[in-house]
């Protein structure tokens, strides 16, 4: 979204959800680039809470190296923003790595992973309160914990399209993928093997609306605003 969520954006995502179980956002949702530090809590919050999103998934843009500017770009936040693949550097984890929802009598595993900031090579570890580890491996590994335990398995991404398909092709116990960050526009979704890849593109041009099951998998594709 980049910060572009407007009321009237905001109407028509609201007429869309009122007909879905779930709702989710593949990260990048904030105004606040990079490495910039918000002035004031980031207005998109307060309307993911009134769109009542199940999850978000963090992005580059609500990341930041120093802890307090990391927490500013999230403060006003009350649904789960996932990140399977950020940990500080004692090794704890600040954010949630999975989620499980039940939705009509099934249990929905959500994974979480975003591309790297600052990992264990970089220099610029010395001066950062976070670490990324490798985003496929960790939904790998986050995908094997949970698929025993759930009916629907979605891994929300934020590592680009180049990589939902190299995660698609390593990891077929996923079964759906709602990727961002490289702004690619999947029409309807993209089977790689089993999984599904979904990407909407960026600044709210698109949503997608998908409906699932177990015997006919993922259908459905983009709405455009």
């Amino acid at each position: 979204m980049h910060g572009t969520l407007s009321e009237q954006r905001f109407d028509w995502l609201q007429s869309l959800r009122g007909g879905a179980d779930l709702y989710f956002d593949s990260g990048d949702a904030i105004k606040t680039g990079n490495l910039g530090i918000p002035l004031k809590p980031e207005a998109v919050w307060p309307l993911l809470e009134r769109l009542n999103c199940n999850a978000s998934l963090l992005g580059n843009r609500e990341t930041h190296v120093l802890e307090s500017a990391f927490k500013a770009k999230l403060a006003g936040a009350k649904h789960p923003i996932l990140c399977g693949n950020l940990r500080m550097k004692d090794g704890s984890r600040p954010l949630p790595r999975t989620l499980v929802l039940e939705v009509g009598g099934l249990k929905v595993g959500v994974v979480g992973v975003m591309v790297p900031m600052v990992t264990e090579r970089m220099a610029t570890r010395a001066a950062s309160a976070y670490l990324w580890d490798p985003p496929i491996q960790t939904a790998c590994e986050l995908v094997e914990q949970l698929r025993p335990n759930v009916d629907l398995l979605i891994a929300l991404t934020h590592i680009g399209h180049r990589q939902d398909v190299e995660l698609a092709e390593k990891c077929q116990a996923i079964d759906v993928i709602l990727g961002g960050h490289s702004h690619t526009i999947l029409e309807t979704p993209q089977m790689v093997g089993k999984v599904a890849i979904c990407q909407g593109g960026s600044h709210n041009r698109f949503a997608g609306v998908y409906e699932w099951s177990p015997d006919r998998g993922l259908v459905g594709g983009l709405v455009a605003a």
